[in-house]
């Protein structure tokens, strides 16, 4: 559940709505496309967590199979990745609350978003597990529902649906822009799917890491596919693609076709908890990244520090306040600080991704030399789908830069890569000063 709430967010309900406007239908490829890339890279972290169970997941696994500058990007890309989401999910839960309590600023209510996740991630992992696992199950049970609706939509068998009009082919064809929206929707789905390996870095803290990771890397891949796939198929085919109104709110709009009563405020009720389930996994996931850069002194090493009921108090806390900047910059600096926080972070991501896969190409060989037996979920076609799901990745980041909408993504990304690689080699300087003082 952690991992299906980790990629099903706010951006699947709203912000698929952008890529299919620019595509049409064929928006179904893009995100058909980009789940691929995410179902092989999930194999991956599959393949190495197994092998190597450790808290920091991939972090260690960077850093084990390309050395300490890679190990240090993928940590601190992927903790930056996480506050921003943190900062963003918390002002956009305050927004969807300001609609219903508009006597209460929306600055009230993100610190109060902040500051209740802040108290459940401190009470203990399993106050975390227990509150995502409730915030997955009913975004897990708005999608099922609304996928079975949708399908009975499609097939004529919802009532009143002797009237419908399928969508697929009526405004332009499937694929009326061509094909360069549909790869530039492939780029802009990327950042909806990130999140689903959050498994590996919790299933660490589980009782039975191993067990855990094997069966959630199985069936989260399916399930994605099916959730993604499948519901952008059912939006295409019910609500036309080139009606912009309704293409700001897609899945509100599938609802008000099938006559659905109150669809926005029940689309709003998902979307909301959506939010809260990006903003308590971000603080998870953000806090267990630091705490692992911790314990290789690639953070201060006190933030390493777990308290009698085996919580990362100061890992949280340093994440937290973090979180607390981007939402004051939001407010403050909407139009520079929080533009660039925002722009820079989904790059971020795929850069990491590429150094997931650049590590499985490497830890596999040196499994199948060493220790065989830790093999015990292995990557498909290795190494040749590891070499072109790097390919496709990279392909991406190529495609940002000739993409206008993609292009601040991209240059703000790759700023703040130079930004750590001058903090690494700071930290570089620092181990090395002591020594030569000696």
């Amino acid at each position: 559940m952690i991992a299906l709430g980790g990629v099903i967010g706010a951006g699947l309900f709203v912000g698929s709505g952008v890529v299919i406007a620019s595509a049409g239908p064929a928006a179904v490829v893009s995100f058909a496309l980009t789940g691929t890339l995410v179902v092989l890279v999930m194999r991956m972290l599959g393949e190495m967590a197994i092998a190597y169970p450790a808290v920091g997941g991939f972090y260690e696994y960077n850093r084990l199979a390309l050395g300490e500058l890679a190990g240090f990007l993928t940590g601190w890309m992927y903790w930056y990745f996480w506050v921003i989401v943190v900062g963003l999910e918390a002002v956009a839960g305050a927004k969807i609350l300001a609609t219903w309590w508009p006597g209460v600023a929306p600055w009230q209510f993100t610190l109060a978003l902040m500051g209740l996740f802040t108290i459940v991630n401190l009470l203990s992992v399993r106050s975390y597990g227990e509150a995502e696992f409730w915030f997955a199950s009913i975004k897990v049970a708005a999608i099922v529902a609304f996928l079975c609706a949708g399908a009975l939509f499609a097939l004529g068998a919802w009532p009143g649906a002797g009237e419908r009009v399928l969508q697929l082919t009526a405004h332009g064809g499937f694929m009326p822009n061509g094909i360069v929206p549909v790869l530039t929707g492939a780029v802009a789905a990327t950042g909806f799917y990130f999140g689903a390996e959050i498994v590996t870095i919790a299933a660490a803290e589980s009782a039975e890491p191993e067990k855990a990771v094997a069966e959630t890397t199985q069936s989260v891949i399916w399930r994605t596919l099916v959730f993604y796939i499948g519901s952008i198929f059912l939006v295409v085919a019910i609500v036309p693609w080139n009606d912009p109104a309704r293409m700001a709110r897609p899945y509100v709009s599938v609802m008000e076709v099938l006559k659905i009563p109150a669809a926005a405020t029940v689309m709003s009720i998902v979307i909301l908890t959506a939010v809260l389930s990006a903003l308590n996994s971000g603080l998870f996931a953000a806090s267990r990244m630091l705490m692992a850069l911790a314990r290789r002194r690639d953070a201060p090493a006190p933030i390493a520090k777990l308290d009698k009921r085996g919580v990362p108090l100061a890992a949280i806390l340093a994440s937290t306040a973090f979180g607390y900047v981007t939402v004051a910059m939001s407010y403050l600096s909407p139009d520079r600080i929080f533009a660039f926080l925002v722009n820079s972070y989904g790059t971020v991501a795929i850069f990491v991704y590429v150094l997931i896969a650049v590590s499985e190409l490497r830890l596999r060989r040196r499994l199948e030399q060493e220790m065989p037996e830790r093999l015990r979920m292995r990557m498909w076609g290795y190494p040749w789908l590891t070499r072109l799901a790097i390919v496709a990745m990279l392909a991406i980041v190529a495609a940002m830069s000739v993409i206008p909408e993609q292009r601040a993504s991209l240059v703000f990304g790759l700023v703040s890569v130079i930004v750590l690689l001058g903090a690494y080699a700071l930290r570089r300087l620092a181990r090395v000063s002591p020594a030569a003082a000696r």
